[in-house]
Formats: C-alpha cells, sequence, structure tokens
C-alpha cells in the first residue's frame, strides 16, 4: 500500500501533457493508487527526467478498441476518480464520457482539464499556458512595464490548472462518500488563473493596485520588493514591506540616505530603486548572505536549479531528493501523520499491463484475454 494521506484513494489518469501529469504527480506523492492509461505504442513516458510521471502504475490501450473502453470501464467502476486533459467531447466520442464513466459508477468523481473550460466560445480552440493567462488578466500584470513576459508555465498550468483540478477532485471524493454521488469537476486552467488573480481584482478599485506593470508593490515597481544585481553579477531578493523589516534593511545595509524615508510614496520609488541597486552592486552576492540571511530583512538569494537543492535550508529540510539519479522537488506539503512519498520512479509505458488490472480485482482470466487479443 502507498504511503500517504490518500491512501486507498484509487485514481484513473488519462495521460496528457503539462497539467495532467503535474496534478498526477501531487496525488502519488500524497499515497494515491493511480493507474494511468497510456496510449498503445507511446515511447516516452518512462525517462527518470519525466518527473512529473512519477509515482504512477502504467496500463498501454489503444481507447479505440471497444475490448479496451471496456477494460476502462472497469477500472472506472472500481475507482475513486478519474482525470483526463483532452479536448471537450474526445472522451465521449471514446465511450468513455462522464455519462458512461457514472453510469458504471455513479460515486466516481470526473475530472476534466482543459485550458479554456468544457463550454464557452473557445473551448475547442486550442492554446497554451500564457493564453490562458492573457485572458485571466495574470499576463498583463507580470512582467517589466516595457511588455508582459511568460511567468514560466507554473502560474497557469501547473497553479491554476494542477492545483485546482486536485482540490476539485478531492472535494469531490469528500462529497461522494457524504453524498453516494459522484460529478464532474471542469477545471479550466483560465478560470484557475483568474482565481489565483482574486487579491489583485480587490485591490484594483481601491486605488491600491494600478493596472500597470512594475509600479506596484508585489510586481517591481517597489524598491524594497525587488531583485538587485550584487557586485559578482550573482542576484539577491529583498521584500521588506513590514515597516520594522524595512528599517531593519536600512540600519543593515547602511541605508542613511532620509530620501528612503519615503518607503511608501509611488513616486519615490524608481529613485530610490536605483540608489539600492549602486549599495547592493558593491557587495558580492556571499557578502550580503553573511550579513542578512536569517535576519527579518526579508531575503534571500536568488538560486538557480543547480545551486537550490544545495543550499542549507533545502538541504536540512529535504526539499529535494534524488530519485534513479535525477534530482527533483520532494513530495509538498507535509502531514505529521501520513507523510507522502515519492512512490516509485517514471514507469515504463504498460509496464502494469497485467500487474495494475489485477490488483484492482479484475478478473485474471478477462486479463489473459485482453493479453492474447493484443488489446494489453
Amino acid at each position: 500500500m502507498a504511503e500517504g494521506p490518500l491512501s486507498g484513494i484509487r485514481i484513473v489518469e488519462f495521460a496528457g501533457i503539462g497539467p495532467g501529469p503535474f496534478c498526477g504527480m501531487l496525488l502519488a506523492d500524497l499515497g494515491a493508487d493511480i493507474v494511468r492509461i497510456d496510449r498503445k505504442g507511446a515511447t516516452t513516458g518512462g525517462e527518470p527526467t519525466n518527473t512529473t510521471f512519477r509515482g504512477r502504475r502504467s496500463i498501454a490501450l489503444d481507447l479505440k478498441n471497444p475490448e479496451a473502453v471496456a477494460l476502462c470501464l472497469s477500472l472506472i467502476e472500481k475507482a475513486d476518480a478519474l482525470f483526463e486533459g483532452f479536448r471537450p467531447g474526445v472522451m465521449e466520442r471514446l465511450g468513455l464520457g462522464p455519462d458512461a464513466a457514472l453510469a458504471r459508477n455513479p460515486r466516481i468523481v470526473y475530472g476534466r482539464m482543459t485550458g479554456w473550460g468544457q463550454t464557452g466560445p473557445l473551448a475547442q480552440a486550442a492554446g497554451h499556458d500564457l493564453n490562458y493567462l492573457s485572458l485571466s488578466g495574470a499576463a498583463h500584470a507580470i512582467g517589466p512595464a516595457e511588455k508582459p513576459v511568460p511567468p514560466l508555465n507554473i502560474v497557469g498550468d501547473f497553479g491554476g490548472g494542477s492545483l485546482y483540478l486536485a482540490m476539485g477532485l478531492l472535494a469531490g471524493i469528500i462529497s461522494a462518500r457524504a453524498t453516494g454521488c459522484g460529478q464532474v469537476v471542469d477545471a479550466a486552467i483560465v478560470e484557475g488563473a483568474a482565481s489565483l488573480m482574486t487579491m489583485f481584482y480587490g485591490l484594483r478599485p481601491t486605488g491600491r493596485w494600478k493596472d500597470e506593470r512594475a509600479v506596484n508593490v508585489l510586481d517591481g515597481g517597489a524598491h524594497f520588493y525587488n531583485t538587485y544585481r550584487c557586485a559578482d553579477g550573482k542576484w539577491i531578493s529583498l521584500g521588506p514591506i513590514e515597516p520594522q523589516f524595512y528599517a531593519l534593511l536600512r540600519e543593515k545595509a547602511g541605508l542613511d540616505d532620509p530620501a528612503f524615508d519615503a518607503q511608501m510614496k509611488r513616486e519615490a520609488w524608481p529613485d530610490l530603486t536605483a540608489k539600492l541597486a549602486d549599495v547592493i552592486a558593491g557587495k558580492t552576492r556571499e557578502e550580503w548572505c553573511a550579513l542578512l540571511e536569517g535576519t527579518d530583512v526579508c531575503f534571500a538569494p536568488v538560486l538557480g536549479l543547480d545551486d537550490a537543492p544545495r543550499h542549507p535550508h533545502n538541504m536540512a529540510r529535504g526539499t529535494f531528493v534524488e530519485v534513479a539519479g535525477v534530482v527533483q522537488p520532494a513530495p509538498a506539503p507535509r502531514f505529521s501523520e501520513t507523510p507522502g512519498a515519492i512512490q516509485g520512479p517514471p514507469p515504463q509505458i504498460g509496464a502494469h499491463n497485467r500487474s495494475a488490472p489485477l490488483d484492482w480485482g479484475i478478473d485474471a482470466e478477462c486479463v489473459s484475454a485482453l493479453e492474447a487479443a493484443g488489446v494489453l
């Protein structure tokens, strides 16, 4: 039995890209027993570097084969939830849509991950993370004054998509256990990204947030919430928003210029940013770490992917682990009584064609017949 607070939860995952696999990784890390339905003949998926595929079991099927669909329905019958990331209508055409799944298992929670949602004028259009962020208002708010910039795909795909789908699936499972009724979770990335912007939409009418880039407290407009280049070319981040933390920065960094008294005056920020940049450029990052790290200045070095796993704080907490020779983030969040764990490396496509159905209670003769027919 897998380790973690979701131990005993069974989920069917229909293989996809981006936010779907990341959602599966989150749930598997917390102990869910996930059987992933991969495309028969697929050649990628089991490499150790496919870290978001970790911890599941893989069955390879041709979903155009009615017997393969029948096996999926048998697995769905025994599952708490399933999720897929196809365009609206694809699963219905395969005979695996919500109606078919709920008819087979009225308690199933059916998760649907898309960019635009199951309905609406854009539902059938292709798109990617940046497009969804653009429609939510998030992309407009991120970047320098000159232009919006893509903030990797962590805000849309993973933040607005994977996390909201995982939350929706778990909420649906709790509801199904209380009511006996499953339901469909329509997780649209554009809506998850919009939800993440809730605070800023609230600040906008008050005048505390301008609908411009690099002029606000949290978007690089403020001198006290920004990144700065050090003498050695490396970078640090500062974030002393609260007055007591700002006062401590001034004390430790020697910011005696009375101009720094105007912490919250927007019109002073560009000049103060330039002044602070000159001060930070006078020391190396190592020197700033020695002076500021661990204090209430709200400070951290800006670390690259090679350096972050080696930072003493991350090492002390085991924030990163190594699996099959690949350094990667450990499961999060942490649980005191039922800790999660990486349940295993990414599986080879079809590695569990026989064992997974048998473990889920599919009749052995049925599994053998499917193997003989080439369905598995």
